[in-house]
């Protein structure tokens, strides 16, 4: 079960995410530069860079946003999206112009150097099932591993969205029954429907916010299903006036934050592992760099089942580490050199292993020639 804590202090939003007693999660956000993933504008097309296949779109934020031809277009595969469509020989000019107004949803934040990224393929999020306007096709979770269950529940959803619509169906829907899934459809379509109201009620003003995703609280609230929520702690009662369908679970305390020890979560560069092992985690701008050290750990037994119970323990404090600082794109694993292939795959399955509860979709490839592993993984927040 999880509980979530949210603290406000003065702009800054600290949201820490328990399951089970433990920490797993950690966010802040400042309210003055409040996320916009998953927020839907009503944008206005400012100039066409045909050359990069994209145009920058006005959403009334600070930066103008950019988006590709390819979230333009309608997606093609419900695995791969428009990921491998040809677009060289589609002129983005003819699918949009300059001074059009454009209903768009911001898929990946801002940052420092780079204003919002957006899509056309809105996205309307719910626990059970992310509902899709624009597709015609109903996907499952990977992390829903029975074949009958994903048919079950593919045929379920397929039943209940009307014509021209598409789903996501999240691992959460595993084994729920169908009265519950068609009770969240049905609420999605209803909040699409007020999107799609909103936006033709607000012609000839772009841009406009059109429906506010709720930021960092909004994310995490919708992300974790009710069924497994059992407690949201917070000290400020009037950040949550909006959920009011959860009003049960809310308990106001003035010091929520006190109530996990923040000494026990180390976010330091160099974290040590009980036996005497350590690890060391670098972000640089193209990956994350995680090195595993023998550090003070000797051990009684042979050189290998040393480096293997140095590298098992590093592995679990790694997935704990992703989790807890919500690492995406590519990030590097730099293990003790192991000798034995055995040993190389029984760590590669071990870390797999501890991954399994990352609520984040997580790929972890083979180890390379150099005796590198490499994992894959999505923010959950979405930045860049």
């Amino acid at each position: 079960m999880y509980n979530i804590l949210i603290n406000k202090s003065n702009n800054l939003i600290t949201v820490v995410v328990v399951k089970d007693g433990e920490v797993v999660e950690i966010y802040e956000e400042n309210q003055q530069e409040k996320r916009l993933e998953g927020d839907i504008y009503l944008g206005k097309v400012k100039n066409i860079i045909s050359g990069m296949e994209s145009a920058f779109i006005d959403i009334g934020e600070n930066k103008n946003s950019l988006i590709h031809i390819k979230d333009l277009l309608p997606k093609e595969s419900n695995i791969t999206g428009n990921i491998y469509k040809d677009t060289s020989k589609i002129d983005i000019s003819k699918i949009i112009k300059s001074g059009d107004e454009i209903l768009v949803q911001v898929k990946r934040d801002c940052n420092e150097q780079k204003g919002p990224r957006v899509t056309k393929d809105i996205k309307i999020n719910g626990n059970l099932v992310i509902l899709m306007p624009f597709c015609n096709f109903v996907t499952v979770s990977q992390k829903i591993e029975d074949k009958i269950e994903k048919e079950r529940l593919k045929n379920i959803v397929e039943k209940l969205l009307p014509k021209n619509y598409g789903a996501i169906i999240r691992t959460v829907a595993e084994n729920r029954q169908e009265a519950e899934i068609e009770e969240e459809i049905t609420k999605l379509i209803h909040i699409w429907n007020e999107i799609e109201k909103k936006a033709s009620k607000q012609k000839n003003i772009a841009p406009i916010k059109i429906f506010d995703n709720g930021g960092i609280i909004g994310k995490i609230i919708t992300d974790l299903s009710q069924n497994n929520l059992e407690k949201i702690y917070i000290n400020d009662i009037s950040i949550l006036k909006q959920y009011s369908n959860i009003k049960d679970k809310i308990e106001v305390i003035p010091n929520c934050l006190e109530m996990f020890d923040a000494n026990k979560i180390n976010l330091n560069r160099k974290i040590w592992l009980k036996c005497g092992g350590f690890i060391t985690i670098d972000k640089t701008e193209a990956l994350t760099a995680i090195d595993v050290n023998s550090g003070k750990f000797t051990g009684k037994n042979e050189l290998e089942k040393t480096v293997l119970k140095v590298n098992l323990e590093a592995s679990k404090e790694i997935a704990k580490q992703i989790r807890l600082r919500d690492m995406g794109g590519i990030i590097i694993i730099d293990y003790i050199d192991m000798e034995n292939e055995e040993d190389r795959q029984y760590v590669r399955k071990y870390i797999i292993e501890c991954l399994k509860n990352d609520r984040s979709k997580v790929q972890v490839m083979e180890f390379t020639k150099l005796g590198l592993l490499e994992i894959t993984r999505k923010h959950i927040l979405g930045r860049e």
